[in-house]
């Protein structure tokens, strides 16, 4: 009999499907997709593999529902605090929603692991995750936006690329390495001198 072998519990449909769905998140936030597939999953899980099909139709439904979960908690992570004024410019608005999305891809170890994977390799959890992050910013963009107009001649996709990548890299080298380029990344002194360059570099983009 194999040791590892999950053993048999009370089945609920629902529960068995968000502990799965919580097992996969935490192995993959914890040990990247190098050690993420089925049978690891199911053994953190404490359930057979087998339901890992039941419920998902395999890996590739898990990491739809995956960069389903991130999706929301992105949108959840961008929402202004009920206590903030509203922006008094298109250019403020901008540099909230890049410190916003600073903070919440630096506060998830699940959303960079996706996101190293997807710069290293195309996959359906990288795409998905990638489209799940612009619906939350453009969700976000447009709540935040009311009547404020954005500057003309500004060719906006190409600067926010820039600037997604941007904090993409500082994120990644922060949990990586701790530093980029000389900055110490280890500290809340280095992300609140990050959080000011994003935001002064952001107002001056769109101003």
């Amino acid at each position: 009999m194999d040791s590892e072998a999950p053993a048999k519990r009370p089945r609920n449909a629902a529960n068995t499907r968000a502990a799965i769905l919580a097992a996969a998140k935490a192995l993959l936030a914890e040990r990247g997709f190098a050690g993420w597939g089925v049978n690891a999953i199911a053994r953190a899980a404490g359930y057979d593999k087998q339901l890992i099909y039941r419920y998902f139709g395999g890996m590739d439904g898990l990491a739809e529902a995956i960069a389903e979960d991130v999706s929301a908690w992105m949108q959840t992570a961008l929402v202004r605090p009920d206590h903030s004024a509203p922006p008094a410019s298109y250019a403020e608005m901008m540099a909230r929603v890049a410190v916003a999305l600073l903070d919440a891809l630096r506060s998830d170890p699940l959303a960079q692991k996706i996101l190293a994977w997807e710069l290293s390799a195309p996959s359906k959890l990288a795409t998905a995750f990638s489209e799940a992050r612009g619906k939350a910013l453009s969700g976000w963009i447009a709540r935040e936006r009311g009547t404020l107009q954005r500057p003309a001649g500004i060719d906006a996709p190409m600067l926010n690329a820039l600037l997604i990548a941007a904090i993409q890299q500082l994120v990644l080298s922060g949990a990586a390495s701790g530093r980029f380029l000389g900055l110490d990344l280890r500290d809340d002194a280095g992300w609140d001198r990050v959080r000011s360059g994003v935001a002064g570099l952001t107002r001056a983009m769109y101003r």
